[in-house]
């Protein structure tokens, strides 16, 4: 298992907690290389015949703006993002009510995880009530 691969599985460990926990905000990966059409994408929980889901929305730039939205299961949020990361992003922040903590790829496309003060005081309102509901 290479470096960048236990790098991701720790972050998407603290994406699955940061939605168990009830401090999840939104999760959004950005900083392309290059020009790329796909420009970000930003992931938002939903909830589905009661279940809860992850609303990804994915924001393309061709000759105007368009959004993709795709629902997946929360167990699919590593096999739905870390084909973009490196490819077009170079970035995913996390952003939860306790801290802000983002993956970033250098110019050597080493993975590393930071950590800083939050950016949302509240979590994701979907999430909030779904957990309120149990």
């Amino acid at each position: 298992m290479s470096e960048n691969t236990i790098t991701y599985t720790e972050f998407f460990n603290q994406v699955r907690a940061s939605i168990a926990n009830g401090t999840f905000a939104k999760l959004t990966l950005a900083k392309t290389v290059g020009n790329p059409e796909l420009q970000n994408i930003y992931v938002k929980t939903i909830v589905e015949d009661n279940i809860l889901k992850l609303s990804m929305t994915y924001k393309i730039y061709t000759t105007e703006k368009q959004e993709l939205i795709k629902i997946c299961k929360l167990d699919d949020i590593e096999a739905e993002l870390i084909p973009h990361i490196n490819n077009p992003f170079l970035s995913a922040l996390l952003f939860t009510t306790e801290s802000d903590i983002s993956l970033k790829l250098n110019k050597k496309r080493v993975a590393r995880i930071d950590e800083q003060a939050p950016t949302f005081k509240n979590a994701d309102a979907n999430l909030v009530e779904f957990l309120s509901s149990k």
